[in-house]
């Protein structure tokens, strides 16, 4: 399975950004999803993850109600829907896969992609 993000860049405070994650070599409906950001300097941090159906979908406090995860299984895509952007939200932003229940209630993935940057000017 390969995820490939994209979408970031460079945004000011207030603004919005919407990240895609293609997902190639396996269909996409077959995985749990999930963002993961990591700042400079910092270790790496859940973001959201969705569902399989995307009936289900969970967040971090600190950008719960500001960002939203969706997708498309019919394009193989997820996507992040970042709205009121702040400047502590300056991270690279990771796409991941999960390929068991397991794996995503121990909230460790199995797959990633390589990352997009998102930088939020004040």
């Amino acid at each position: 399975v390969q995820l490939q993000a994209s979408g970031g860049g460079l945004v000011q405070a207030g603004g919005s950004l919407r990240l895609s994650c293609a997902v190639s070599g396996r269909t996409s409906s077959s995985y749990d999803m999930g963002w993961f950001r990591q700042a400079p300097g910092k270790e790496r941090e859940f973001v959201g993850t969705i569902s399989w159906s995307g009936g289900t979908t969970s967040y971090a406090d600190s950008v719960k109600g500001r960002f939203t995860v969706s997708r498309d299984n019919a394009k193989n895509t997820v996507h992040l829907e970042m709205n009121s952007l702040k400047p502590e939200d300056t991270a690279t932003y990771y796409c991941a896969g999960y390929s068991s229940f397991l794996a995503l209630v121990n909230g460790r993935p199995d797959y990633w992609g390589q990352g997009t940057l998102v930088t939020v000017s004040s």
